[in-house]
């Protein structure tokens, strides 16, 4: 589907958080806190933009993916961290499996607004 963004995140509040705001520009987004819940969402309904977060419990957002990539390649990526850490190391991956951005925790609403709006007008 052109318009369908998928969010995944293993935090309810950040998930949340991008539903408020995503509503408050009129963008739609389904929610996830499981990486397989979201890949077998994703099998069926081939999201225009998925935003993923990197560092979750049972699957990190990297392999999730790769994944994504088999299932839907026409699908852009956004990934983001709240790990400062790794941050070059994981952006740099995540940059190179194709994601077309990349943000740290917290991020600018307006940035990352734009971010998927150019992502959903790529994906089209």
């Amino acid at each position: 589907n052109a318009s369908v963004i998928c969010l995944l995140d293993d935090d309810p509040s950040v998930l949340k958080g991008l539903g408020r705001l995503f509503s408050s520009v009129d963008l739609h987004a389904e929610k996830f806190s499981d990486p397989e819940e979201f890949l077998l969402y994703a099998r069926t309904h081939r999201p225009a933009v998925a935003l993923l977060d990197v560092f979750m419990p049972l699957m990190n957002g990297l392999k999730v993916q790769s994944q994504l990539r088999k299932i839907s390649p026409s699908t852009r990526v956004i990934m983001f961290t709240g790990k400062v850490t790794y941050t070059a190391l994981v952006r740099s991956a995540a940059l190179n499996g194709g994601a077309s951005a990349f943000f740290s925790k917290p991020f600018d609403d307006e940035e990352l607004l734009t971010a998927v709006r150019l992502a959903l007008t790529s994906a089209k």
